[in-house]
């Protein structure tokens, strides 16, 4: 629901809430009328039989009396009865105006909005309910921004860090390089080729800290189509052979054929990329990384498991988390900035579908669960 379907819900539910308790205050004002009237009128019956059943009312005084004293009470019955009502009617406006004046109170503090919730006099039930709701919208919407702002300070902070080693490198070896003028040649080609690959990991890094902002930073768009998924996992896990090669490390496939999906191809590329990265730098060498495709109902499973140390619980309830490091260290020459999951769990989320990791004896598992088809929802950033 939008935010303007939200205030335009919230102002229906406001009316309705003043409607239902300007009738009920209405029911109880007739019938706290009816009740006075009637006990004010028992009162006077019962005045009026005591003084029938008294001596006094045969005595030639009071017979004098009488027709002015039949007027007297009809008097005192109606100004009574204008007098209680007047009061009655009285006390039913003031309680109105003290709901209004919580009501406003409660929105007032809205401004500044507190983790204890709002609380409205009986009848007000509705009000309060919805004041709750925006309360709590409010203070998510706060703590919200707070994560943005610490995500800012956070990208900045290890934007530093990360980008400082190898760029020190770089400068390190040109520098060697410039002050060495008789330097052997193929020392020069070592030095060269190790900026070179620093230079890359520079890259690397960049490219990542520029992905990563932009997903969380502005709404992931999508360009969905018809893909076969099986044919593009295996020409991902096929485009991976040499650096498996490279690692000591094979695959173990499970990929039917012909499973088809509604994605953006290019985005879901990348989530899957960095499942498998991840898988090959942390799995033991000469083992076999598993790599399975499931059709269920309306959804599809794509898992990766690899044989690794086991990550604890702790760490494994932060593994997507925004530059968290399995290893805690922050050395830029091994893993990445600690992106790469944070990135494939926005991209699973923007697809419709969930991403969840588990890790026991000395295994670690990826599941992504996504649907068939394209259901539009509502993106927020992360």
């Amino acid at each position: 629901m939008s935010r303007r379907e939200e205030k335009k819900s919230f102002g229906k539910n406001e009316k309705r809430a003043y409607s239902k308790a300007a009738g009920k205050n209405a029911a109880k004002l007739l019938g706290a009328l009816l009740a006075f009237e009637m006990g004010f009128l028992f009162l006077i019956l019962v005045a009026v039989i005591i003084v029938e059943a008294s001596s006094l009312y045969y005595t030639e005084a009071f017979t004098a009396a009488r027709p002015v004293l039949v007027i007297l009470m009809y008097i005192v019955f109606f100004a009574g009865s204008l007098a209680g009502c007047g009061w009655i009617i009285y006390r039913f406006m003031l309680r109105p105006m003290k709901d209004l004046e919580d009501v406003a109170e409660a929105a007032r503090e809205l401004a500044h909005p507190t983790e204890h919730p709002v609380v409205l006099p009986g009848g007000l039930e509705e009000i309060q309910d919805d004041l709750n709701r925006v309360r709590e919208q409010a203070l998510e919407s706060r703590q919200a921004a707070r994560e943005a702002e610490k995500q800012k300070d956070d990208l900045l902070v290890y934007l530093a860090h990360d980008l400082r080693t190898p760029l020190t490198s770089i400068i390190g070896y040109l520098k060697l390089i410039e002050d060495e003028p008789e330097l052997p040649w193929d020392l020069v080609v070592k030095y060269t080729g190790i900026a070179r690959e620093k230079t890359e990991r520079l890259e690397e890094l960049i490219n990542e800290f520029f992905e990563i902002t932009r997903f969380t930073t502005n709404r992931l768009s999508l360009e969905f189509s018809s893909v076969n998924l099986s044919r593009m996992l295996r020409q991902i896990a096929f485009e991976f052979n040499p650096i498996l090669k490279e690692k000591e490390l094979e695959w173990d496939l499970h990929i039917p054929e012909g499973i088809e999906i509604t994605c953006d191809p290019d985005k879901m590329e990348r989530a899957v990329d960095n499942l498998i990265r991840n898988a090959v730098n942390y799995s033991y060498r000469q083992s076999r990384i598993s790599f399975s495709l499931e059709k269920a109902g309306e959804s599809v499973k794509i898992c990766m498991e690899n044989r690794g140390q086991t990550i604890p619980q702790e760490k494994l309830e932060r593994i997507f988390e925004q530059f968290y490091r399995l290893d805690g260290a922050r050395s830029s020459d091994s893993g990445g900035a600690g992106l790469g999951l944070a990135i494939a769990r926005e991209i699973v989320r923007a697809h419709g579908g969930t991403i969840a990791a588990y890790s026991a004896d000395e295994k670690i598992r990826f599941e992504i669960d996504l649907p068939l088809r394209h259901v539009e929802i509502e993106q927020h950033p992360a």
